[in-house]
């Protein structure tokens, strides 16, 4: 890999004569500059002043431009590509835990039982012992409480489907998270219970949120600003210069008192995701919050579950929910049930209106989206809702017939790659109607990107152009950083503002260790930001000693 090696003393302007437009802080040249921008899509050059890009165009001229205080960076042909905005991002915050070590994502119960064995022969001082399952063992109802707690008696247990929308703890972690015997449901969630009505340790849906929010809120702030300090870093090292923040485990005020006292070095955008209580949705969870508490921090939007997900059929009981046994695969978003009474669904759109504020709401299934189209039929149609932006967070049950009034009204898509990695043997078809990609924006339906999981953009990039599961659906290099740049600004009406590499925008941007539009796909996930720069600042440098 090409080393850069990078300089920069202090910023200041140039003396010029009076009506000179002053000299650019920062002029980068000689690289391969993709902007976003569909007409002009790759440039040489670029400038900026103050926290803007001033200029762009090809070295010679962009040089030319520079004054005696300028700095001037050669990027020997290095790839630079906008800040990326991760459109789909949830902070990870909670207590101290050990993960146990399981061989895949859908483990066996013998292979979950051995991995708990090795992980309490770690854990002497019985902390938190967490492990991700999938439908082997959370789709066997035997496996409860009480399994759990005749391994681990004392220690407290955590099994988190790979999706995050249920639980399976022990009596010791249901004491540890303080749940009740006689803990009343949520709206949209469960605490299962068994014939005799005493719990079987099973979360479900907002069940699992309101207990997610309730840990985060027991994490001393000292100990939060580490957390959110670190992952906050790691999307800097990563080129990623905005993040949309889906607070599940913050309301929006502790999440400005948290951003603020820890300095973020990028964008967050804090999107309200409230829970719920046994009597209905919290719809007054940061009122009175500024929208725009600090420079790097803005406060809008709030986010539903409109359903759950295909793995665990939203709120179906365990063991009644069925997985198809051989491709396709389309009836887990077909018969996916609702999250909510379908009275909520209007109501959350009034709410939206009368509050003028984005609505986004968690779509999976099939079912779900026809609910949510016809909703918007009945509170304005196309007239109230094509310029709100109402976003669809995934949208894998979206199918063809339904594109049409998708676009009408107006919606964005936002996909997380990720889950569009290959759950088959290659060349076998997962989805016939699931999980559209190309076709959403052949049909003129933006698609935004974020990470729901992992944070590796370029993981997500190598999905978003080679879908496992539906291949046919892939796209271009450049239509996957669109997606996750200037379409992920739209998505939270901020493209004139940044998202793209063009005169007047924020100075946002990443210079990549390699070439991400021809390296081989499956090197994609390797690649790492030289230089991040957030509002014309770099936030994060590489050390020339990395070898960038």
């Amino acid at each position: 890999m090409r080393k850069i090696l990078l300089y920069f003393g202090l910023v200041c302007l140039g003396t010029f004569a009076p009506g000179q437009e002053a000299a650019p802080d920062l002029i980068l040249f000689n690289g391969k500059i993709f902007t976003s921008v569909a007409s002009h899509p790759y440039v040489e050059a670029l400038a900026i002043r103050g926290d803007r890009i001033v200029a762009i165009g090809n070295s010679k001229t962009i040089q030319a431009t520079a004054g005696p205080k300028t700095n001037v960076f050669d990027l020997h042909g290095s790839t630079v590509i906008p800040g990326l905005n991760d459109a789909h991002h949830h902070f990870d915050l909670g207590p101290p835990e050990v993960e146990v070590d399981l061989p895949t994502r859908d483990p066996s119960w013998a292979q979950l039982k051995d991995g708990l064995a090795g992980a309490l022969s770690r854990n002497p001082a019985h902390g938190l012992i967490t492990a991700t399952i999938g439908f082997k063992v959370f789709g066997d109802p035997s496996i409860d409480r009480d399994v759990l707690d005749r391994i681990a008696p004392d220690t407290p247990v955590s099994l988190q489907t790979f999706t995050g929308h249920a639980l399976v703890l022990n009596t010791a972690a249901l004491r540890l998270y303080k749940i009740s015997e006689d803990q009343p449901d949520p709206m949209g969630g469960r605490f299962e219970r068994d014939a005799k009505g005493r719990l079987t340790g099973v979360l479900r849906e907002y069940a699992v949120m309101n207990t997610a929010r309730a840990v985060a809120d027991r994490v001393p702030d000292s100990e939060a600003i580490v957390q959110l300090r670190r992952q906050l870093e790691e999307e800097a090292k990563f080129g990623v210069t905005t993040i949309q923040e889906l607070a599940i485990t913050m309301a929006p005020a502790r999440a400005i008192a948290l951003l603020q006292a820890l300095g973020t070095p990028i964008r967050v955008r804090v999107v309200r995701m409230p829970g719920t209580t046994p009597t209905g949705r919290d719809t007054k969870e940061g009122d009175g919050v500024a929208q725009h508490p600090a420079s790097l921090i803005t406060v809008t939007g709030t986010k539903w579950l409109a359903d759950g997900v295909g793995v665990e059929g939203t709120m179906t009981p365990r063991g009644k929910w069925e997985i198809p046994s051989q491709p396709p695969l389309d009836a887990l978003f077909t018969a996916l049930p609702l999250e909510f009474p379908e009275r909520e669904y209007p109501a959350m759109l009034q709410e939206s209106i009368r509050n003028n504020d984005q609505l986004l709401l968690h779509v999976s299934g099939n079912l779900s989206v026809q609910t949510v189209l016809n909703a918007i039929d009945a509170t304005g149609g196309k007239a109230v809702w094509q310029g709100r932006r109402l976003r669809f967070e995934h949208g894998d049950g979206i199918f063809a017939d339904q594109f049409a009034r998708i676009q009408q009204d107006g919606i964005i898509v936002v996909q997380n790659p990720t889950h569009l990695a290959p759950i088959a043997p290659p060349g076998v078809v997962v989805f016939q109607k699931a999980q559209p990609l190309k076709s959403l924006l052949a049909a003129g339906i933006p698609v935004a990107f974020g990470s729901d999981g992992p944070i590796n953009p370029y993981l997500d990039l190598m999905f978003a152009i080679n879908p496992g599961n539906r291949t046919s659906e892939g796209l271009t290099r450049e239509q996957a950083v669109i997606g996750y740049t200037l379409t992920s600004a739209y998505a939270e009406f901020q493209e004139k503002e940044k998202g793209s590499i063009e005169p007047g925008k924020l100075a946002d941007l990443a210079v990549l260790s390699q070439d991400i539009f021809t390296v081989p796909a499956e090197q994609l996930p390797k690649t790492a930001s030289v230089l991040t720069v957030v509002g014309g600042k770099i936030v994060y440098q590489a050390n020339a000693a990395d070898g960038h």
